[in-house]
């Protein structure tokens, strides 16, 4: 029988001062059967702005673009958080990424 569990996708993006954009995510695994809304509900509680985030705070790869510029910032931008069957690429379970 197929174990039920699936994965968390935290999904999010990172915007330079020209609009270009680089997306990106990390996939934790999910024992306790998190629902989306109550993770993505925790998550916005967590952001500034309830969008924005230093990557270094939720320990997340960077996804800045190699040529900064000085008019680029250093914050991320949170897109979902979705349901996939597709293996962790973290080795925290979204409830201890939560955490933060």
């Amino acid at each position: 029988m197929k174990d039920l569990k699936s994965n968390i996708s935290f999904n999010y993006l990172y915007r330079d001062a020209s609009n270009f954009k680089q997306f990106g995510s990390v996939i934790f695994t999910n024992p306790n059967n998190l629902s989306i809304e109550e993770a993505d509900s925790i998550l916005h509680l967590k952001l500034i702005d309830g969008e924005y985030f230093d990557h270094t705070k939720f320990d997340v790869p960077s996804l800045f673009f190699k040529d900064r510029n000085v008019d680029d910032h250093n914050l991320h931008e949170y897109r979902n958080v979705e349901i996939t069957d597709e293996n962790p690429t973290d080795k925290r379970t979204m409830e201890v990424f939560l955490k933060l």
